[in-house]
């Protein structure tokens, strides 16, 4: 959530910079401003809205002409979406302009010091708060003074900073939100996330917490935070930046969601070998895997309902107890963990703030921990005693899909890993799990083709007031994701509920009309969930059954039946998300909604 870019070399600067922005628009945003120095002073134009309302301010002012600048695009915490809360904001009296992600939590401890020593506030931010702080330690030492202001606020953040005694330098630093160098000939760039400079290198420093970076034209100096200079590994791009653009879907949702058989055999392939699961990041040995006493999974938002999903499966494959927590929940209920225990963490970014957090409780605990991370050498993946990335690519769209799925697809490969080192899955069985897998991408293309089905189903349910979703096991896990699908992007109110718990209390909310979808592929549990079907139908509600194979019974009691393939219980989730998926996109296009960008909602949560 927010964006920075920062730009200093030979060529026009705003441009750059806007360029830049537009490729971290998919981080969420309701505002956005650059800075410039134009061989003078260093000017400023922002502006709420998008960054076309940017650009037509700039069309209204006239472009910003310079060789460095700073760009941000902000996600309200601290004051509303206005002008004069949008970033960059100055510091001092002027000579100090700043841009900043995350929150400073002692924000209004320090507003109130600076204000008695005479420092005056025009916005309602707790960024202004940092670029007055560091005017008030700056006495040309740029180091000295960034380090102080990292020993005196408490909070996240990445920022980056002009000063107007020292026009050709832009100065960063981090601490909990992401923040990358990138390098060029003659030129530097500085950004929140890779694609907003692939275009220009291939070439990217990743800054670490604490550390500080000094970018002028020609050089980029690190400095750790005692400022003592730093070396730092240059990390080397390897996939294409045509992955990042749209290529000719209306959406990248909808580009996303077509990617997801090229995701599950991405993130599969690699892995089984001659009907077996092979997993070379994993570094538990079965001797450890049997050792397991509880397996403890964290994340957030759609990678919760993966960890949901996971739950079912580990117990059920893996016989392993294990539980499942919102990791903001997590991180403050002081967890009890024992020795052998292991945590898995699941984040998307690899930057997620809550699931970080929970991390490093994980760690300090002395948990093994595993992270499932689809951006390389994020924060997460980091830190993580083992990772195992999805290969998903670059996801832009807020609501995740390809993402998801991939996710889904490493708990599988864990969970037959850990049921053999357990001695609960023969050869055989191992085998025909290892082929169930690779058919996968195969199943969830054809699964595709449900996109006109999907589409006449958003054009009859789109002025619903409120959609549930039911489902019981592994169908209640999905359901979950299929609600958040649909409430996210759509604006619907939308819950999911264990089918088991209609009776009491949530079947009140059943009246005429009414849409249910009820998720049933889970053949164990297909009786039951019908039971559920008849109790909502009797009710006036309008049904929509997805089921597994035939069950032609159930259209006897459904208004509308998706069919998804037989497979293993395990793997169904992963067939049955992707209705759900492409249902969510065309009701939200039936009503005129933002697919990609939802409102309030931004694609790496690096705030609590």
């Amino acid at each position: 959530m927010c964006g920075i870019v920062g730009y200093i070399g030979e060529n026009s600067a705003s441009p750059i910079l806007l360029d830049g922005l537009k490729k971290l628009e998919y981080r969420g945003y309701d505002s956005a401003g650059i800075a410039v120095f134009d061989g003078d002073n260093v000017k400023v134009v922002k502006s709420k809205g998008r960054i076309a309302d940017l650009e037509n301010k700039l069309a209204e002012t006239g472009d910003l002409a310079g060789f460095v600048g700073i760009g941000h695009t902000r996600w309200a915490t601290h004051g509303a979406p206005t002008d004069v809360n949008a970033h960059p904001h100055k510091g001092g009296s002027g000579q100090v302009t700043l841009v900043h992600n995350g929150i400073i939590e002692n924000y209004i401890e320090l507003k109130a010091m600076l204000e008695t020593a005479g420092y005056v506030f025009v916005s309602e931010t707790d960024t202004e708060v940092l670029a007055h702080l560091f005017a008030y330690y700056y006495k040309g030492d740029a180091v000295g003074a960034m380090r102080k202001v990292m020993q005196t606020v408490r909070g996240s953040y990445a920022t980056a900073i002009l000063t107007a005694d020292a026009p050709d330098r832009i100065i960063a630093a981090k601490k909990d939100s992401p923040l990358i160098v990138g390098k060029g000939k003659g030129e530097n760039f500085l950004a929140s996330d890779i694609p907003a400079v692939l275009k220009h290198t291939r070439e990217c420093y990743l800054l670490d917490d604490g550390e500080i970076a000094i970018l002028t034209k020609s050089d980029i100096a690190f400095y750790n935070a005692s400022g003592e200079p730093l070396h730092k590994d240059i990390y080397h791009v390897t996939w294409d930046a045509q992955a990042a653009e749209k290529g000719g879907y209306a959406h990248f949702m909808k580009k996303e969601i077509a990617e997801q058989p090229a995701a599950v055999r991405d993130t599969l392939s690699p892995r089984i070998h001659d009907g077996r699961i092979d997993i070379p990041e994993l570094h538990m040995t079965d001797g450890e895997i049997r050792d397991i006493g509880k397996i403890h999974i964290v994340a957030c938002g759609s990678a919760w309902h993966v960890g949901m999903t996971a739950k079912y499966i580990f117990e059920t494959v893996a016989g392993i107890p294990c539980e499942t927590d919102l990791a903001s929940e997590f991180r403050y209920r002081d967890p009890i963990m024992r020795k052998g225990d292991i945590c898995i963490v699941i984040s998307q970014s690899g930057e997620t703030a809550d699931t970080l957090a929970a991390l490093r409780e994980a760690k300090r605990k002395g948990a093994h921990t595993i992270s499932i991370v689809n951006v390389v050498a994020s924060t997460i993946a980091r830190e993580s005693d083992d990772v195992l990335y999805t290969m998903a690519g670059p996801e832009i769209a807020v609501a995740t899909t390809k993402a998801f799925s991939a996710q889904l697809c490493v708990v599988y490969l864990l969970a037959l890993r850990f049921a053999r080192a357990l001695e609960r899955l023969s050869e055989e069985e191992e085998a025909a799990q290892c082929a169930q897998l690779l058919k996968l991408p195969e199943e969830i293309q054809a699964l595709l083709a449900l996109d006109g089905d999907m589409a006449a189903l958003a054009k009859q349910f789109s002025m619903a007031n409120n959609v549930f979703f039911i489902g019981r096991g592994l169908d209640y896990a999905i359901s979950l994701e299929g609600s958040l699908k649909l409430k996210e992007i759509s604006y619907i109110h939308s819950e999911a509920y264990a089918a088991g718990e209609l009776k009491h209390g949530t079947i009140s909310l059943i009246e005429e009309g009414t849409p249910v979808v009820a998720v049933a592929t889970q053949e164990a549990l297909f009786e039951k969930t019908l039971g559920n079907i008849k109790e909502v139908r009797a009710r006036g509600a309008k049904v929509i059954a997805l089921v597994s194979g035939e069950h032609r019974e159930v259209a006897e009691f459904a208004d509308h039946v998706i069919h998804i393939p037989r497979a293993s219980s395990m793997l169904l989730p992963s067939l049955a998300v992707i209705p759900l998926q492409i249902f969510a996109y065309y009701m939200a296009l039936e009503r005129g909604c933002d697919v990609d960008k939802p409102r309030n909602l931004a694609k790496s949560v690096t705030v609590e």
